[in-house]
Formats: C-alpha cells, structure tokens, sequence
C-alpha cells in the first residue's frame, strides 16, 4: 500500500475519533446542564411546599379571609337597612330612615322637573358604590312638614345628614358648575369634600378577592384531608 494513502487514512481516522469525542462530551454537557434544570424545579418545588406550610403566612392568610368576611356581613347588614339602593320614601318614614344611619343623604324633589330627574340619574349610579351611606328621595310636593322644618326652598335640594342631624345641603347645580351635563363623578367628588361618602376601590374588586380567597381555602383543606389519608 503507498506510504502516503495509509498516512492519509490514518489522519482520517484520528480526526474521526476527535469528532466522535466531541460528540460525546457534547451530549454529557446537554444531560448535565437537563439535570441541573430538573434539580431547580424541584428545589422550587420544595420552596413552595415549605412556603404554604409556613405558620406565619398561614395565620395571614387567616387573618385576611377573617376581615374579608367581616366585611362582606357588614355589606349585608347595611343592605338590609336600605343601603346600596336609590330608593323614595314617604314623609311618615323620613324621621325613621334619617336616623336610622348614620350617614343619609336625601334629595327632596319635584317628579315634574327636569334637573331633579338629572339630580336622580347621578344619586341612583352613586348608591351602590357607597355602601356605608344611606341614599334615600323624597317627594317635596308630599312633605310640607319637613319642606318647612327644614327650609327647603329650592329643589333640587340634597340634604346630608349624620347620626339624623342635617349638617350640609347641595341646592340646584351651583356647586357642580351650574350645567346640567355635569358628570357622577363631578357629584361624587363634592360629597366626598363634605365627608359623607368615602374615596374607595370599586367593591366587585373586594368580592373577587374574597371570593378566591375562599377558594383557595377551600383546596388548602382538601389538601389537608388527602394528605392526613
């Protein structure tokens, strides 16, 4: 065989060998850097089972469903006692509703005019969003006694009351920028300037942290029980 064909195929074969060797650590680099992924999920793993097992988040997540739902039955209470709805009352029931809570507003109105219908719109958008107070109408033209007791003179006429004492009025659309497009959010502001309703995140928001905050204790528990099986 010539001298220069075997030098040629031996060369070949070394180079052959180092490519093959290559390979192979390449492979061992992939398996290791795999290895080392599957190694840090599973750390993480443990993190987390040690993190919903810890005491101290346990008590706070405790803590926090506790104060969501004391809340959610306060909601309901003041619902039960007139809140969250625009509604009309009667003179025989105003003494009653106005003091009944602590915090009333109540728009004496006049069914024939117009901006008492706008004054309506805006307070009837308001009283649902503004649960810790009272949102209550009544009609002037059927209650001379507190249209008088009250010196009612001009409607629209708000009137705010705190524990059934008439502390500030909103007569006419003076103070809203004397139109009638005037926006919620103009009426909203003022009676939050007078302290009879509150700047707050909108109360769906609360509901669906509660809401799955219950969830969420509610597979915490069957957790439990599959684990204590």
């Amino acid at each position: 065989m010539d001298p220069d064909s075997v030098k040629s195929t031996l060369s070949n074969l070394a180079f052959g060998n180092v490519m093959a060797a290559a390979a192979r650590d390449y492979q061992k680099e992939l398996l290791a850097q795999e290895k080392a992924q599957s190694s840090a999920s599973a750390n993480e793993e443990v993190d987390l089972d040690e993190l919903m097992d810890d005491p101290e988040l346990e008590k706070l997540h405790a803590d926090r469903i506790a104060a969501l739902k004391k809340e959610a039955e306060k909601r309901e209470a003041m619902k039960r006692q007139g809140h969250g709805e625009y509604r009309e009352i009667s003179e025989g029931d105003f003494l009653g509703e106005v003091t009944g809570s602590e915090k009333v507003i109540c728009h004496f109105y006049h069914k024939e005019f117009y901006r008492c219908k706008i004054m309506d719109k805006h307070l009837k958008a308001l009283a649902p969003k503004h649960l810790d107070t009272k949102f209550i109408k009544l009609d002037a033209e059927n209650a001379p006694f507190f249209v008088t007791k009250l010196a009612v003179k001009t409607l629209p006429c708000v009137i705010i009351f705190r524990k059934g004492v008439a502390v500030d009025r909103l007569v006419g659309f003076q103070d809203l920028g004397g139109k009638d497009d005037f926006a919620t959010r103009t009426l909203e502001v003022f009676l939050i300037k007078k302290g009879i309703i509150s700047e707050k995140k909108n109360e769906d928001d609360e509901d669906d942290v509660y809401d799955e905050s219950r969830r969420r204790s509610v597979r915490t528990s069957v957790n439990h029980d599959s684990d204590s099986d």
